[in-house]
């Protein structure tokens, strides 16, 4: 069936079919009339015989040359799930169906469109699109014209099994015009792509980072997360007073959200023992936020190497951090509960969470920049646009800062209305606006 523009699915979750495994030996006759999807209703001579019997739903004489019709009393047969379809007429992100030649794979609860090259399509009119299962939505994630070449023709794709790799196979226009005037397929060439750079986490982060074990925390290093139970637990005691009961015995504070001064991005940027100590002095604290050191030596690897090596931290019990405190306070909460997701209180908005992505470049936690990649490139809306432009470019990842900044381009006469943009330093106001133009 060829169908472009449409997508079906099955939902199997409620068939007793496929809750449990298959037996194997004889076939039971009387599980082929409860279940006619196993069996399909065969032809049945429409002239009958003497010597004619039933073998299972079907009366068809083998080697007949009589002409054959289904029986009426047959319906058509019922599928082990509910089907669902929905069609795609147009949209700013979704792809031309009928444009090149078009590779599918599934990676981080969404599926991957890799548009190529074919006939009279070019590279420009080619991209990398993902369709989000949970959301329903297209996302393009990067055009044609930056990872595919005009001068290649791609006849396979392939990811490995976390969707963090794929790799194109083909070979040159030259070559394939010479392999049998065209008509043969001849794979001379093979085309590596990183899909972590376009925001997909993948199934298993920690066998996809640089990092040695000894460098990550321990859920970087877990294939799945069984913290859940914990992790609620662990939430009710973040930032809580000693006096409650909570056993917290460490502070840490950080820059005032309503004085924060982006102009001074290099010290914004930067860890307390790196930063500038005249500017950090006269720039006022938030309020304490009260922690576990023990959870923080086990989930901070930066923590538990100044803790180590004796610093002031580990005589005061008391770190300050130089980033906003609502970006610190869900930096916190994530170490706790090894989460971003939205939180009315900890984590309302993707303000937090490209906050959260600048100290994960500063601090080397690679797990919790690809969450926040992921969360952000798919969430960007006109109210945060511009901040994430901003920090993407402080954090160094540059396929984030020109998704922002394309959006931004679209929706420019918004943007420039919004707290996100007005908030924004002088310098990168100009930078934002020399891209644009």
């Amino acid at each position: 069936m060829e169908r472009t523009g449409e997508l079906w699915w099955l939902d199997l979750k409620s068939s007793p079919a496929f809750k449990g495994c298959p037996e194997t030996g004889a076939a039971d006759h009387s599980s082929l009339h409860q279940h006619p999807i196993h069996a399909r209703p065969g032809p049945v001579s429409s002239v009958p015989t003497q010597n004619s019997s039933n073998t299972g739903t079907s009366t068809y004489q083998a080697n007949s040359r009589s002409a054959q019709t289904r029986p009426l009393s047959h319906g058509r047969p019922l599928a082990p799930g509910a089907i669902g379809s929905m069609r795609f007429h147009s949209g700013a992100n979704v792809p031309s169906f009928t444009t090149g030649t078009h590779f599918y794979n599934y990676s981080s609860g969404a599926l991957l469109d890799f548009a190529t090259p074919s006939g009279p399509a070019r590279a420009s009119d080619c991209s990398l699109s993902a369709f989000e299962l949970n959301t329903l939505r297209w996302q393009k994630l990067a055009d044609g014209h930056e990872i595919l070449d005009n001068a290649y023709r791609w006849r396979y794709c392939t990811t490995n099994e976390d969707g963090t790799k794929a790799w194109l196979l083909g070979c040159p226009i030259e070559t394939q015009e010479l392999a049998n005037g065209g008509m043969e397929e001849y794979l001379s060439d093979v085309m590596a792509l990183d899909l972590t750079k376009y925001g997909l986490v993948g199934g298993n982060i920690a066998s996809e980072t640089k990092f040695s074990p000894s460098q990550l925390p321990a859920s970087d290093t877990c294939t799945t997360s069984a913290l859940s139970g914990p992790a609620v637990d662990l939430a009710n005691m973040f930032d809580r007073a000693p006096e409650s009961g909570s056993g917290s015995d460490f502070q840490i504070t950080a820059l005032r959200d309503e004085s924060c001064n982006t102009d001074d991005e290099d010290v914004l940027s930067l860890p307390e023992s790196q930063g500038s100590a005249t500017s950090l002095s006269t720039t006022p604290h938030s309020a304490p936020i009260n922690v576990h050191k023990l959870i923080l030596l086990a989930r901070w690897p930066h923590f538990a190497r100044a803790y180590a090596a004796q610093m002031v931290e580990f005589h005061s019990k008391k770190m300050h951090i130089p980033e906003p405190y609502s970006a610190v306070r869900a930096f916190l909460y994530y170490l706790y509960t090894d989460s971003i997701d939205v939180h009315p209180e900890y984590c309302p908005s993707l303000f937090e969470v490209a906050g959260m992505l600048v100290m994960a470049n500063v601090y080397d936690m690679p797990r919790l920049r690809l969450l926040c990649v992921h969360r952000l490139s798919r969430e960007m809306d006109v109210e945060s646009a511009a901040t994430i432009w901003e920090r993407a470019g402080l954090a160094g990842d540059d396929w984030l800062r020109r998704r922002a900044a394309v959006f931004c381009l679209m929706h420019w006469g918004r943007v420039v209305r919004t707290q996100g943009f007005k908030g924004l330093s002088q310098r990168s106001m100009v930078e934002l606006c020399e891209v644009i133009d």
